[in-house]
């Protein structure tokens, strides 16, 4: 994966391919995108903000950027949901990147707008009338919408023609009435020329991300000239905070929804016994459950070796995560800091975790202690996680394993750019069809964005004429868009298999725990034999899916 390095001075990528570079890049490259925006509505329905003109309406790319940068960097924004499997600041900066690219060519067409548009603004108008109402034509399922928009445009050509001929005034208004609606062409044809090299820019952008060996998001906006450069810094602060805060320690349980980041709950497995003291013993040796926990997650962080050649676990991790639950319908979730919560920027202290390990839970609101193993697999398009609880009542010790994963994100994620086709009747030969290859920008592509141009310093007011794209909440950049984990062979055979060596190390640390403090293990050994036949016909099940009664 491609990252930067943000000191002052001369960016220098750095490549290290890590299992999460897929997903990265495919998110990323939607900065770079010319798509219509609503070819976004199957991946989030009810999310594309409509706005006042067609003629101002944003791309999926211009969109994209802005939400993604807006929700991630804003001064006063919720806290975001961790996004496994992505580099959630390689995501943003691209996006950043995206937005100076077409910041640049904006620059340009506002000069080109200017000078042909608002100084023969009546001849400008005349022809943005003509679009407008082409463009309302198109909403029209006749099929004859294409012959009308046609007649519009040519009648402002005649009238056009008509003034640089004859026109209606002498002296230099004549002058002036004759170049009036030519202007505008002229300006049209040189944004052209400005538009489509942007658009090939960005398109080879797009394209290179998807195949794996797109270009390194530069954000020169990130990196302080000098000291007074308040600006660069404060970005370059919102962009440390995002990547400090995929670090946390915090997670959140939203019933059906599951683990927020972590997908849903898809399998559970308890070992319960009632602690007695070995044979030959009087007592056994006390502990506190964080003990327990500490030994569980020494033991999974074996996972890597194995005595069989490649057999080791690949691209795992092992933590003591903190999980609050939270309603369903929750917009916002929170993070450490407060007296209940003891919190060292977006990481909660040590100490802190193993107090609430060490803490009698049941019949009780607030945070709970679990020992999570995550998995990275399929270049970050799958996240398997296993959470390991520990919970005693009176002399009853309860640990239960449960599985969690998190699909792949949206298929037109991957998609890469298509050349512009137009599928036809054959002239003379109605009864065949030809496809017809059409011009990478049209004459509407033009306009828009010359039109939209001018509003780059005023980004609030081209949202509300043009619209835009909303993101659902709480968001993550990786669980926002995914899809069914079971779609793919593949993918849900890892998911099951990802459970049994995390079982068996849990199962096998917690005996040889109670050794240590002379516990009985023969009725933990008989219930881990048992749970450990079940494994053997491991399969998804419903669960935080109850029916109603």
């Amino acid at each position: 994966m491609t990252k930067l390095d943000m000191t002052p001075g001369a960016q220098i990528p750095r490549t290290d391919a890590g299992p999460q570079t897929a997903v990265t890049q495919a998110l990323s490259s939607v900065a770079y995108r010319d798509s219509d925006l609503t070819a976004f509505e199957d991946v989030q329905p009810g999310k594309i903000k409509g706005g006042r003109f067609k003629l101002l309406r944003p791309n999926l790319g211009e969109a994209f950027s802005k939400a993604v940068v807006s929700r991630t960097l804003g001064a006063k924004r919720n806290p975001l949901v961790p996004s496994f499997g992505v580099d959630a600041r390689m995501v943003v900066q691209h996006c950043l990147a995206a937005q100076e690219l077409r910041d640049a060519r904006d620059r340009k067409l506002m000069i080109v707008t200017l000078v042909s548009g608002l100084l023969f603004l009546p001849g400008t108008l005349l022809w943005l009338a003509a679009f407008q109402i082409r463009a309302w034509l198109k909403k029209d399922a006749s099929g004859r919408q294409d012959i009308y928009g046609t007649l519009v445009l040519a009648g402002v050509g005649l009238i056009a023609v008509l003034l640089a001929v004859r026109p209606p005034v002498t002296g230099l208004w004549a002058l002036y009435f004759r170049v009036m609606t030519l202007a505008p062409v002229a300006g049209w044809f040189i944004a052209k020329r400005i538009v489509l090299r942007s658009t090939e820019d960005l398109r080879a952008r797009w394209l290179g991300l998807v195949e794996g060996n797109g270009p390194a998001a530069t954000v020169p906006k990130a990196v302080p000239r000098d000291d007074m450069d308040k600006k660069a810094a404060t970005l370059k602060a919102q962009l440390g905070r995002l990547e400090a805060e995929q670090e946390t320690n915090v997670h959140h349980y939203a019933g059906p929804k599951g683990l927020l980041g972590a997908g849903r709950r898809w399998g559970s497995w308890d070992v319960s016994a009632e602690l007695k003291p070995a044979e030959g013993h009087p007592d056994f040796r006390t502990f506190h459950t964080w003990d327990l926990a500490r030994k569980i997650g020494e033991r999974l962080g074996g996972l890597g070796r194995s005595e069989v050649a490649n057999g080791g676990m690949p691209a795992y991790s092992v933590n003591h995560w903190v999980i609050q639950h939270i309603p369903e319908g929750a917009d916002e979730i929170g993070r450490p800091g407060g007296a209940s919560m003891d919190g060292d920027g977006f990481v909660m202290r040590d100490h802190a975790v193993q107090e609430i390990a060490n803490k009698q839970t049941f019949g009780q609101s607030g945070p709970r202690h679990a020992v999570a193993t995550q998995f990275v697999l399929h270049q970050g398009q799958l996240i398997s996680t296993v959470l390991v609880e520990i919970v005693v009542l009176s002399n009853i010790l309860q640990i239960t394993v449960s599985g969690y994963a998190l699909g792949p994100v949206h298929g037109i994620f991957t998609g890469k750019p298509k050349p512009k086709e137009l599928t036809r009747q054959k002239t003379g030969k109605f009864w065949e069809e030809e496809t017809v290859q059409l011009p990478l920008i049209d004459n509407d592509e033009v306009i828009r964005q010359a039109l939209r141009a001018p509003f780059m310093r005023a980004p609030v007011l081209l949202g509300w004429l043009g619209g835009g794209m909303g993101l659902p909440e709480p968001f993550g950049l990786r669980s926002a868009w995914v899809t069914k984990t079971w779609a793919s062979r593949d993918k849900s055979d890892d998911v099951l298999r990802s459970a049994t060596p995390v079982v068996s190390a849990v199962t096998a640390a917690l005996v040889d725990f109670l050794d240590e403090h002379d516990i009985d293990t023969s009725r933990f050994s008989n219930r881990v034999g048992i749970l450990k036949s079940e494994l053997q016909s491991v399969r998804p099940f419903l669960f935080d899916e109850y029916p109603a009664g």
